[in-house]
């Protein structure tokens, strides 16, 4: 069941918001000792809270179409009377007395908080095997990565635990987890949702967004949460609009461009299928398909990983004192940012200004891109190497490959499914477009959605 679903059955009270919360509960209970999904529960909030919204919806009083849904947030977010963990000891026992902008907004809109979900600690990876509590599992097969380092976000919505869960995108860490675990995720424009009381790990290139089991899904949770926020400095001004597609939305028209290079290189051969058949489908719903010429995106990508080396370490630095509250992995790449000469990283921040006007330039030609999400599909946990192109390539670096550039860009970008691997894992595909058209990306996704571009639930 999708929130679009859930929120017309509330409204024709063919189920309560309490039973949704219980039936979510059950769902948690069977299935969160496998995938270690979540961190911090709070049932007895999440019932209260359903109990609230079925009483404001009999009166009449109707706060949209979030009213009643069950969620959850990645430990990133802080929430009032509640520990924000950032999956880390450095914040094990933090328990804040505000709530983030993104928390407040969604309570605003009725939604029914579930507790906070694991995550790589700090947010620092992409397999969110956290060593402090525990490594969460792929729902498709637990013996893969569900991706990270949002990745409870993306094993609670593919399994129904709830119906949207929060995540953050510094090099892809709402994207990923999506792709390997086969939902839909947004990371809108930078500047478009507020960070204020979100654990930050790159001041500039951090991104807060949602992933859910539907394209409309995602764009309910975006007009929920998106909009100026004075406590933000980089929180933008520009007006919000309905990101909510029509239900016979059309692309006719549309310019998708297809990237020469670079996107369709050293990927799984599965994954350039589904990705080429979605882009098909694309041009069969009236959509013009222009291969496009890109700036240098591993420059790019190098550009963003001298940017998040140095601001990592700089926001963790009052903390290195004690080294023992880090994991290994997380240890070694703060250790290597305070490595990075301020003049690397001034320069860094210089050329990332001018691909971005470069990238300016492309959106005269093409509304938007198509391209994969993730190389692959889920690696297995504990790999450490994935053979692509006939090499071998790091985890890390090669599940970042395609998704890292687009955080330093601060331009939005939506991953949804497009297919099955041989395996029965997920395959991911992105749509990137210009500064603040998430509209116009959630159009796009939701006509390749209704076309029949996607993966079937989740066997779990």
């Amino acid at each position: 069941m999708t929130i679009v679903e859930a929120a017309a059955g509330l409204r024709a009270r063919q189920f309560s918001a309490v039973e949704l919360v219980t039936a979510a509960i059950s769902r948690i209970d069977l299935f969160n000792p496998v995938l270690r999904a979540f961190i911090t529960l709070t049932i007895e909030q999440a019932v209260e809270q359903a109990r609230q919204a079925d009483r404001e919806l009999a009166m009449g009083h109707d706060r949209g179409p979030l009213h009643g849904i069950p969620v959850a947030l990645k430990d990133l977010f802080a929430t009032k009377g509640v520990r924000t963990t950032a999956g880390s000891k450095v914040y094990e026992n933090w328990v804040p007395q505000i709530n983030a902008t993104v928390v407040e907004k969604l309570l605003a809109a009725g939604a029914v908080l579930l507790g906070k979900l694991n995550m790589h600690e700090l947010a620092y990876g992409i397999t969110s095997a956290n060593p402090h509590f525990g490594a969460v599992r792929n729902p498709w097969n637990p013996l893969h990565s569900p991706g990270g380092s949002s990745g409870g976000s993306g094993a609670a919505v593919a399994t129904g635990m709830v119906f949207m869960a929060m995540g953050t995108d510094t090099g892809g860490s709402i994207r990923i987890p999506a792709s390997f675990c086969g939902t839909v995720g947004l990371k809108p424009t930078y500047g478009r949702v507020s960070r204020f009381g979100v654990l930050p790990l790159g001041f500039s290139l951090d991104h807060m967004g949602p992933l859910t089991r539907s394209v409309r899904d995602a764009a309910l949770a975006l007009n929920a949460i998106a909009g100026h926020d004075p406590r933000d400095p980089t929180s933008s001004r520009r007006p919000v609009v309905d990101y909510l597609p029509d239900e016979a939305c059309s692309i006719r028209g549309v310019r998708i461009g297809l990237p020469e290079a670079f996107f369709f290189e050293r990927l799984y051969a599965d994954v350039e299928s589904a990705v080429r058949g979605a882009i098909a489908r694309a041009q069969s719903l009236g959509a013009v398909i222009q291969p496009v010429r890109l700036p240098d995106m591993d420059a790019l990508n190098a550009i963003a990983r001298i940017v998040l080396l140095s601001e990592a370490s700089a926001v963790t630095e009052p903390f290195l004192e004690d080294r023992t509250r880090f994991g290994p992995d997380v240890l070694a790449l703060l250790d290597q940012g305070r490595l990075v000469p301020a003049t690397d990283y001034i320069n860094a921040q210089r050329l990332r200004r001018q691909m971005r006007r470069e990238f300016n330039q492309v959106w005269k030609d093409v509304d938007c891109l198509i391209a994969p999400a993730t190389p692959s599909p889920a690696p297995l946990v504990g790999d450490t190497t994935i053979r692509l192109g006939g090499h071998d390539e790091d985890v890390r670096l090669a599940s970042t490959r395609l998704v890292r550039g687009v955080n330093a860009l601060g331009f939005p970008a939506l991953s949804l499914p497009c297919g099955l691997s041989g395996a029965g894992l997920p395959l991911g595909m992105q749509i990137v477009g210009p500064a603040f058209e998430e509209a116009l990306l959630l159009r796009v996704g939701a006509a390749l959605e209704d076309a029949g571009v996607g993966i079937p639930p989740c066997p779990m």
